[in-house]
């Protein structure tokens, strides 16, 4: 039986994560974004400051070796909430919270001691999509849908995609995906190298827990400084995020976002 932990009472707090330990000694944590639309995860104001904070907890919980991130019901995100982007476009405090929640995510993520195993399924886009792809080991149903549709939207890519998207698939078929907002499957994205592994649906969360399962049981200082050792190469690519994530939110500014929401709320294609 797992013994009660100071931070049961943290993970409480939480509205739009489903949290549970699993595995010997509640050493895995396993963290599920709620379909609170009743269909996808989607990330609106609580959502949004959740998927940021959840990482500071999980790295100063001692008891949690290794955290698992999923989604719920029909896939693993589904993106922002309009009605946040919406107040975004016009408030000016909003933009600022939101931009530091964003910048958070990236940085709470890149320096959380704990390896972080991602099982994306269905569609994975928006600040789901975030940790998804900046997870240390990320697999993919075959089938699943992922898309960064912030050009759809009317705003630069920003979010995480500058500083991981190149590195993981190279230059090419990042800007490729990225100009384009084209969608990838999830063994597509294995090809190419986006995620790190690709399997039938069914087995997707099976092979999280087991990849989890066998993290939990390692040295630790061993997996963890290697971890750390290997975001440095995320660390040399801040400032192109940095960059990237000021040019998003001043893009929220525009006039390009106004109708890109009205093209997705209408479902039309947008006219910029």
């Amino acid at each position: 039986m797992t013994s009660p932990s100071r931070f049961d009472d943290a993970y409480a707090r939480y509205t739009t994560l489903r949290i549970q330990r699993r595995g010997a000694g509640g050493s895995v944590l396993d963290v599920q974004m709620r379909a609170l639309n009743g269909k996808l995860p989607t990330a609106d104001t609580d959502g949004h400051r959740e998927l940021a904070e959840i990482w500071r907890d999980a790295a100063a919980d001692e008891q949690v070796r290794v955290v698992v991130l999923r989604g719920e019901a029909g896939g693993f995100s589904g993106g922002g909430d309009l009605a946040m982007v919406e107040q975004m476009s016009q408030d000016d405090a909003t933009r600022v919270r939101v931009w530091k929640e964003a910048r958070d995510l990236v940085y709470n993520l890149v320096n959380c001691d704990k390896p972080i195993v991602s099982a994306l399924h269905g569609p994975a886009v928006g600040a789901g999509l975030v940790a998804g792809l900046l997870a240390d080991v990320s697999i993919a149903a075959r089938t699943a849908r992922i898309v960064d549709g912030h050009t759809k939207l009317g705003v630069a890519a920003g979010d995480h995609a500058a500083m991981v998207w190149p590195l993981l698939c190279g230059l090419a078929k990042a800007k490729y995906h990225l100009l384009l907002c084209e969608p990838l499957s999830g063994e597509e994205a294995e090809r190419i190298g986006l995620v790190s592994l690709a399997v039938d649906e069914a087995d997707l969360l099976p092979r999280a827990y087991e990849v989890a399962d066998r993290l939990a049981s390692g040295s630790q200082n061993a997996i963890r400084w290697t971890k750390y050792a290997l975001n440095n190469w995320l660390r040399q690519a801040g400032p192109t995020f940095d960059a990237s994530l000021a040019l998003e939110f001043m893009g929220f500014a525009g006039p390009d976002v106004r109708e890109g929401i009205a093209a997705l709320r209408e479902r039309r294609p947008a006219r910029f």
